[in-house]
C-alpha cells in the first residue's frame, strides 16, 4: 500500500521498493501457474496451460499436444512420395536450364559438367481409398495413407542444412530464436505439473548432420521453456538424480531454503530468470519421480513391441522413441520432437535410404495407429517431415543403380496425420520434373502459423519483445493453410 499519495518527492525507487513483494508474486503466479496461488489445479479441457503466458488460447484449439518426427537430413521426396515418372524416360539427359532457371546450386554439384536427371530406381504405387503415391520403401506407412494428409508444395529460403534445419525450428535461419515447442510452452504452458511442456527424443548414435541442442532451446524466451532431452540409458535427464547420501526429504528441505533465498534474491534485483531458475529446481524435483515412471517400458504388452518393430525393444532407437512419444503424450506433455538423423544422401542414396526407412516406416505408421485405437488421434497432431528436399538430378556420378542427390530448398515433401487436418488429402503439387512448385506453394512459416492456428494460438499475437523488439515464430509474415483444416 502506497502511504506517501501526499509526498510529491514520491520517487520511482520508492514505488519499486514498495510494490516488488507484489510484483514477485505476480511473476512467480505467471511461472508456476495462474491457479497456483488459488489453490486450483489448470483445467487441460479448458485450453488453460499451466504457466502459459496467454493464459488462455486465442481460440479454442483443434489440437491438445504436438508429435513432431523430424527427419533430419532431408529425405529424397522423389523416392518416397512425389512421383514423377519423366525422370526415369529423360535419365541421364541433363535438367534443362529452362527448368531450373537462375535457382542457385551448393557448392557440392555447382561444379558439375552437367547435371543428370536421375529418376528413381524404387516402384511407385497408388494406396487406399485417396490414391496418395507412395514407393515401396515405406510399406507400412503405405497402409495408412487414408489417415495422412501430404503437403507436396513445402518450400524453405535455405540451401544448407544447419540454416534449413535451424529455419524449420525456430523460424530464423539464424542461431537464438526460440524453436517451436519453446513458443507452445511459452504461451499455453503444461497441462502435466510433473513433466515439462516441451520434451526432446534423439536417436541414439545415428549419425549425419550434426543436432546442436539450440534447435530445442528456449532462445530469448525464460529458460524454464527450453525442451528437455530425455535420454536412453540409465540417466534419462542429465543431472537429475540425487547425488549419493542425499535424500528426497533433505532434498526438498534444501530446495525449500534455496528458493528462500532466491526470492529475497529476486526482491532486490527484480531478474525474471531468478524466478525461472526456481521454476526449474522444483520441476526437476518432480521429474525424479515422473520421469523413470515413463522411461521404464516393461509393462508395455508384446503386441505393442510386435506393432513398432523388433526396434523398439531397444532403448533410444526411433522405434523406442515413438514409443515413448506416445507414452508422454498420454501425460498430456503438449510437444514431443524427436530427431531422427541420416537422410543426408548426397551419394550411394538407393542403399542408404533403404537403411533409413526400415528404421522409420514401420514405427512411423505404428504410432499413428497406436493413438488412434486409444482415441488419442482426435486431439492429437503428428508431423513427419525433413528441413528440405532433394535433386531431381544426380550429384557425382550417375549409374544404372547408384546416385546422389543434393539439397534442393525450392520443394519437399511432409506429412501430417490427426487433430484438425483433413484425412486423405495431397496438398500442392510439383512440376513434372519435380523440380518446382506449380501448384499451391506451402512457405515454412505458412507451416508454423498452421501448426500454432490448431493449437488454438494466432501466430501473429503470440510475441515476445526483446532489445527493443516483438518477435514471434513466424517473424514477419506467414498465412494459414486453410485448406488442410478439417
Amino acid at each position: 500500500m502506497c502511504t506517501h499519495h501526499e509526498n510529491k518527492n514520491y520517487s520511482r525507487r520508492d514505488f519499486l521498493t514498495k510494490t516488488s513483494l507484489g510484483m514477485g508474486a505476480l511473476s512467480m503466479a505467471t511461472i508456476l501457474g495462474p491457479n497456483s496461488l488459488l489453490g486450483k489445479e489448470s483445467s487441460s479441457a479448458s485450453g488453460l496451460g499451466n504457466g502459459g503466458s496467454l493464459g488462455s488460447s486465442h481460440f479454442p484449439p483443434k489440437v491438445k499436444r504436438v508429435i513432431y518426427l523430424f527427419q533430419s537430413g532431408a529425405p529424397s521426396q522423389l523416392d518416397l512420395f512425389d512421383y514423377k515418372p519423366l525422370l526415369k524416360k529423360m535419365q541421364g539427359q541433363n535438367l534443362p536450364e529452362s527448368i531450373r532457371g537462375e535457382q542457385r546450386l551448393t557448392g557440392m554439384s555447382s561444379g558439375q559438367a552437367s547435371l543428370p536427371i536421375a529418376g528413381t530406381i524404387f516402384d511407385f504405387k497408388q494406396h487406399g481409398d485417396s490414391g496418395a503415391w507412395m514407393s515401396d520403401l515405406m510399406p507400412h506407412t503405405s497402409k495408412i495413407v487414408d489417415e495422412l494428409c501430404f503437403i507436396k508444395s513445402m518450400y524453405t529460403e535455405a540451401i544448407n542444412h544447419d540454416p534449413a534445419i535451424t529455419f524449420i525450428q525456430t523460424g530464423s535461419q539464424l542461431p537464438g530464436r526460440p524453436s517451436i515447442g519453446s513458443w507452445v510452452s511459452y504461451g499455453l504452458g503444461s497441462d502435466n505439473k510433473n513433466l515439462p511442456e516441451f520434451v526432446v527424443l534423439v536417436t541414439k548414435d545415428k549419425y549425419g548432420q550434426p543436432l546442436y541442442s539450440r534447435l530445442w532451446g528456449n532462445g530469448f524466451l525464460p529458460s524454464q521453456h527450453q525442451g528437455v532431452q530425455f535420454r536412453a540409458g540409465k540417466d534419462p535427464v542429465l543431472y537429475l538424480n540425487n547425488p549419493p547420501g542425499i535424500s528426497e526429504k533433505s532434498r526438498r528441505e534444501q530446495l525449500d531454503q534455496l528458493q528462500k533465498l532466491e526470492k529475497l534474491n529476486h526482491d532486490d534485483i527484480g531478474d525474471p530468470e531468478i524466478l525461472a531458475r526456481m521454476a526449474q529446481y522444483e520441476m526437476a524435483f518432480r521429474m525424479q519421480t515422473s520421469v523413470p515412471e515413463i522411461m521404464d517400458t516393461k509393462d508395455e504388452p508384446d503386441y505393442i513391441y510386435d506393432m513398432y518393430g523388433e526396434d523398439s525393444r531397444k532403448p533410444g532407437t526411433f522405434a523406442a522413441n515413438c514409443i515413448l512419444a506416445r507414452r508422454l503424450a498420454e501425460r498430456d506433455v503438449k510437444f514431443i520432437q524427436l530427431y531422427h538423423q541420416g537422410w543426408d544422401q548426397h551419394g550411394n542414396l538407393p542403399n542408404a535410404i533403404k537403411v533409413q526407412c526400415k528404421d522409420t516406416d514401420q514405427a512411423t505408421a505404428a504410432l499413428i495407429t497406436d493413438l488412434k485405437q486409444r482415441g488419442m488421434l482426435e486431439d492429437t497432431l503428428v508431423i513427419w517431415g525433413g528441413e528440405f528436399g532433394r535433386t531431381n538430378y544426380s550429384q557425382g556420378k550417375l549409374t544404372a543403380d547408384n546416385f546422389g542427390r543434393d539439397h534442393h530448398p525450392k520443394c519437399f515433401t511432409i506429412f501430417m496425420a490427426g487433430a484438425g487436418i483433413k484425412k486423405g488429402i495431397t496438398l500442392g503439387a510439383t512440376d513434372e520434373f519435380g523440380y518446382n512448385v506449380v501448384q499451391r506453394p506451402v512457405h515454412v512459416h505458412d507451416f508454423q502459423a498452421t501448426l500454432m492456428h490448431l493449437l488454438g494460438v494466432d501466430h501473429e499475437r503470440l510475441t515476445f519483445k526483446f532489445q527493443g523488439r516483438r518477435y514471434r515464430l513466424t517473424d514477419v509474415h506467414g498465412s494459414l493453410v486453410k485448406e488442410i483444416l478439417a
